[in-house]
């Protein structure tokens, strides 16, 4: 039987999902849409990664990651829960330790992590608007009848880069279509757009930020060489992009995974997790006049976990069921 861990990144686009042995090597990987169910997501991604490891895998650890990370974390009982900049620190050192600025766009919200020998010294998110986002990106790929997994290589082939407003997403594709009508290249209008997601991270996410190379460049856009080589020529610096780039937060929570369960036994409930039912609702407290919204996640009927009270009235209520 050989030893191996789990490690669960749910994001609001996407829940991946990886289990790597002792030595950090992915045994198996799998990238799903979260398609605004990520509880099915993660039953899914656990049946999934199940099939794949088969049963001579022990998980000796279960870490989580990711905006669903504490949802996550109840579902498979996780060893330990942990914030995305972290996981994605983690993993960066652990394949790139000479890496000293990660940067990361996924499918909803972008971050640089600036790294100081092998150690986050600041970072910066942006969750709150979704231009040079993936899901941006997907929107315009289908607009523009290019699939996804050509865009990038469209916009290598430029020849005039045209310059396409970027800090709005209203604004870049009002600016994208007015470019269109004036007969302009589709592949110019990529490039000029890759070139502006860019731009926007610079102005917003990265601003202030001191970026030394060696330069990782992570998460779902990492796959689009356009905005690649849009990051080359605004760092005027090469930008690698690690061979894992869509599954690093999930690889960082699984390493995060086994050294919190060095010399101990996991609490990790086994893949079989993914044919039991879980159901999370939401209900207002009248107890106080904060009016607490407290969120509870039901295993099989039975509540598991509950959190947002204030006071602790209903999440310390919670008595954890006997395996």
């Amino acid at each position: 039987m050989s030893e191996a861990y789990l490690g669960i990144d749910v994001g609001s686009i996407s829940t991946k999902g990886v289990v790597i042995d002792r030595d950090a090597q992915v045994l198996a990987s799998r990238y799903l849409r979260t398609q605004g169910s990520p509880v099915v997501a993660i039953r899914r991604l656990l049946r999934e990664l199940g099939e794949m490891v088969g049963g001579e895998t022990v998980i000796s650890g279960a870490g989580t990651t990711g905006s669903a990370r504490r949802l996550a974390g109840v579902i498979v009982q996780a060893d330990i829960v942990k914030n995305e900049i972290i996981a994605h620190a983690v993993a960066a050192c652990r394949f790139h330790p000479e890496a000293r600025t990660v940067l990361e766009i996924g499918g909803q919200d972008s971050k640089i992590i600036i790294l100081r020998d092998g150690i986050p010294v600041d970072f910066a998110m942006n969750n709150v608007c979704a231009a040079g986002t993936g899901s941006f990106l997907d929107h315009q790929a289908t607009r523009l009848s290019i699939p996804i997994e050509d865009f990038g290589g469209l916009a290598l082939k430029a020849k005039h880069r045209v310059n396409i407003a970027g800090r709005c997403t209203v604004f870049a594709e009002s600016d994208m279509i007015h470019k269109a009508q004036l007969g302009i290249a589709t592949s110019d209008i990529v490039a000029g757009l890759c070139d502006a997601i860019v731009r926007n991270y610079m102005n917003t996410v990265a601003r202030g930020k001191e970026i030394r190379p060696p330069v990782l460049f992570q998460g779902g856009v990492a796959a689009n060489v356009g905005v690649r080589d849009a990051f080359e020529r605004a760092l005027g610096q090469p930008v690698t992009v690690p061979e894992h780039f869509l599954v690093m937060g999930a690889v960082g929570a699984a390493i995060l995974a086994m050294e919190e369960t060095e010399g101990r036994q996991t609490r990790f409930d086994g893949f079989g997790t993914a044919d039991i039912e879980f159901e999370t609702r939401a209900f207002e407290c009248d107890g106080c006049p904060n009016r607490c919204e407290v969120i509870e996640t039901l295993r099989a009927g039975q509540v598991i976990d509950r959190y947002g009270d204030r006071c602790g009235k209903w999440s310390e209520a919670v008595v954890q069921p006997v395996r």
